[in-house]
């Protein structure tokens, strides 16, 4: 098999108008993203997704379409698209970080992989060790009124976990959490987010006042880098730490692991560079004695797809105990894919075709696509 054309289509898909997203990052309204095809000469076509944002890695639609123009496709015409290390290797040999740049390209190798074998990407990653993953959904950091009313549709979709941003300002966030516990009640579980948003004091301060919430876990409170810092949150408070900004690399994972400055990693194949990233992430979490989730930059059906085949194939990916965020599509006026995946909730299914399980929509595509 090898790969003859490599088509990078650019899209840009609204988000729902009452299902925006506010962050400690800021709006995220639209998402131009990036679809990639890979053509091998027997006729199959693997699949991939870039989904960037120039405050999340500093990729854009702009760049992912340039690297791969000018860099990445020349190198990878002529290749046989099974072999992924070798793949990987020389993507990583000619451009330097770009993670979901990467991934895309990445992802759609293993989508060819498993078409050729005609087996799922999970079964070619050991096979799967669930067949569901349970979700939650997010409760934006909205003004009180908005946090509840979201947290009431959420609850009525059957969701049984809900995660709430914060990191925006101690008082506003502390009421948001408290106003969405007393909209789930005592028994959902709540887990908080903020994006790199709080100083290490205010961390402090909110955790000590949002004790009696009884979180779930914490997620990314201050900002990446400070390794020290956020080993001293997880030895100061009983609520568990989750790490996101602050693990995108396998040496990022693995000074996590050396301060002890966290209990949970949230991964996802485009923070990694692709699906065997991810997998080496998960190793390191496996000898540390962490516990991984899905993560999420509010992926499309491809992304999602990609997402839901790792969190099958890795038991340290607890997604019973910590749900994941395979969630992009619910807030996505389209998901560009022919059939739309079951993501629950409570739990998404994941995907048994052959690859990753999807097919591309290209009446979608044609719609949504701006070239």
């Amino acid at each position: 098999m090898k790969i003859t054309r490599i088509e990078a289509i650019p899209v840009c898909v609204p988000l729902r108008k009452h299902m925006t997203a506010r962050t400690a990052h800021g709006e995220h309204v639209t998402s131009p993203y990036v679809i990639v095809k890979v053509h091998a000469d027997d006729g199959l076509v693997g699949l991939g997704e870039a989904t960037v944002s120039a405050l999340w890695s500093g990729e854009t639609q702009g760049t992912v379409l340039a690297l791969i123009r000018d860099y990445l496709a020349p190198a990878l015409i002529g290749r046989d698209p099974r072999d992924i290390t070798a793949i990987r290797r020389t993507m990583d040999f000619l451009v330097k970080l770009n993670p979901f740049t990467k991934s895309a390209l990445e992802m759609a190798m293993w989508d060819l992989a498993g078409k050729s074998a005609g087996l799922p990407v999970y079964q070619l990653l050991g096979g799967k060790v669930r067949d569901k993953v349970r979700i939650k959904l997010v409760v934006w950091a909205r003004d009180i009124d908005g946090s509840r009313r979201m947290a009431e549709e959420h609850l009525a979709l059957g969701v049984t976990c809900v995660k709430i941003k914060t990191g925006l300002d101690p008082a506003s966030d502390i009421a948001r959490v408290r106003a969405v516990r007393e909209v789930c009640g005592p028994d959902i579980p709540l887990t908080i987010d903020s994006n790199c948003g709080w100083t290490i004091q205010q961390a402090r301060y909110c955790l000590r006042e949002l004790q009696d919430m009884r979180l779930l876990l914490a997620e990314q409170p201050i900002p990446a880098g400070d390794f020290a810092a956020m080993a001293e949150l997880r030895r100061d408070f009983a609520v568990p730490i989750m790490a996101d900004e602050s693990v995108f690399t396998l040496q990022d994972a693995w000074q996590l692991s050396t301060h002890r400055s966290a209990d949970i990693f949230s991964i996802y194949p485009g923070k990694h560079g692709g699906i065997s990233a991810t997998a080496d992430i998960v190793g390191i979490a496996r000898a540390a004695g962490f516990r991984c989730t899905i993560g999420s930059n509010l992926e499309l059906g491809i992304g999602t797809a990609a997402m839901l085949h790792v969190a099958a194939a890795f038991p340290e990916v607890d997604t019973d105990s910590f749900p994941a965020d395979t969630i992009g599509p619910f807030y996505h006026e389209a998901d560009l894919i022919t059939r739309s995946l079951d993501l629950g909730p409570p739990a998404a299914i994941v995907p048994d075709g052959p690859g990753l399980g999807v097919e591309l929509d290209e009446s979608q595509l044609t719609r949504w696509r701006v070239d």
